[in-house]
């Protein structure tokens, strides 16, 4: 008789990964480590639980824009009266990449208190340095096609 196993907190293993995001377009990125962040890519993945890992992304600023992306508009509201704000694609990677990857990867997690938990194991950075050396990342190459 085949039974049904659940995930629990104290099984699930975690491990951090280093994503270098040097020529990578920023959704292809992005959509690679939402999937490794949600846990999609373990044999024991359960939609309602955080099973996921970490990710660390760096040079994050030598990502790219494909297409006509760079001229497109990012649109917010800050809550304010007259509050509407907006900014270039190609004006927010130069300035702050770290932003705008974070916000490609926010944009493919869960928007539930489960895709809050998710996204704080993310960490990006522009260059190549990163202070997560004690955790001994693994290398994830996002750049070869399928997985």
């Amino acid at each position: 008789m085949n039974r049904t196993t659940t995930v629990k907190e104290g099984d699930i293993q975690r491990k951090w990964y280093v994503v270098d995001a040097a020529g990578v377009p920023v959704g292809r990125l992005a959509a690679q480590v939402a999937q490794v962040l949600r846990g999609k890519n373990k044999p024991n993945f359960v939609y309602y639980a955080d099973c996921g890992d970490f990710v660390i992304i760096i040079n994050a600023a030598q990502a790219v824009l494909t297409g006509n992306k760079r001229d497109e508009l990012i649109y917010w509201h800050t809550g304010w009266p007259d509050g509407l704000r907006n900014v270039s694609r190609g004006k927010m990677l130069d300035e702050k990449p770290e932003d705008l990857v974070a916000k490609a990867v926010w944009g493919m997690t869960p928007k539930t208190k489960l895709g809050r938990e998710i996204f704080k194991k993310l960490k990006v950075y522009s260059g190549a340095e990163h202070p997560h050396a004690a955790q001994n990342p693994i290398a994830l190459d996002v750049r070869k096609e399928g997985k």
